[in-house]
């Protein structure tokens, strides 16, 4: 369910930490198709020292829970260095279909992306920067300015692949949390195969993500906006 978190990331910009980030952030997103809630996703943050550490949890709701009843936890957790987060390890689990369990750890020493998925283990070459499906969200805490374009490595857990985002505005959007002043991204895309996402970042709340939008090849849509945030 936590599609959306994929289609966002900048990880590879350069990146220094700003004073008096949080060390703990709380938000809950509801995530939507043609209008119609089908999921809720609650998230956390805290970061200890030079470490870090994110939940996520999605839960099917609505219509939808009657074909799908499932959820899926995303953690994250690895430490704070002078760009920011560097993932240490990666879990995806999904309560109600273990076979698709994600096991990445991140071997910066030797560059090297190592997973575990449906009992075979594989591994990746691990570019500089390259985030985790998850952190990557929480990694614009650390970015001082985005580019008109940006690049990022990002993984999903099984493979490691580069992105490519363009700015489009900045947008004041509402959102049920309430309004927000915004930068508004989009994917660069080279097919109509490929999936298309977009991504409002507040300007005044760290940059933390408002909005996503997702879009596939078939033509399936799903939004995930903001309800809830607290910082500390």
């Amino acid at each position: 369910m936590r599609l959306l978190a994929f289609a966002v990331a900048f990880a590879s910009l350069a990146a220094a930490a700003a004073p008096a980030l949080p060390t703990e952030i709380a938000a809950e997103y509801r995530i939507s198709t043609a209008g119609v809630a089908i999921g809720h996703v609650q998230e956390t943050y805290v970061r200890t020292g030079d470490t870090y550490r994110i939940e996520s949890t999605t839960r099917a709701e609505g219509v939808f829970r009657l074909f799908r009843d499932d959820t899926i936890v995303l953690s994250s957790a690895g430490r704070l260095g002078p760009k920011g987060l560097q993932p240490l390890r990666f879990e995806q689990r999904r309560l109600g279909d273990s076979s698709r369990d994600i096991v990445a750890d991140f071997d910066w020493g030797k560059a090297q992306l190592r997973s575990v998925y449906r009992g075979e283990e594989s591994v990746n070459a691990l570019p500089p920067g390259t985030q985790d499906r998850l952190s990557v969200l929480y990694q614009f805490m650390h970015v001082r300015q985005a580019g008109e374009v940006v690049k990022m490595h990002m993984s999903n857990g099984r493979k490691v692949e580069l992105y490519a985002y363009r700015k489009v505005g900045t947008p004041t959007i509402d959102t049920p949390a309430g309004e927000f002043a915004t930068l508004h991204y989009e994917r660069i895309t080279g097919s109509e195969k490929e999936n298309r996402a977009q991504l409002w970042l507040a300007r005044d709340r760290f940059s933390l993500p408002v909005r996503i939008v997702f879009e596939d090849s078939k033509g399936l849509r799903l939004e995930q906006n903001l309800v809830s945030l607290t910082t500390r």
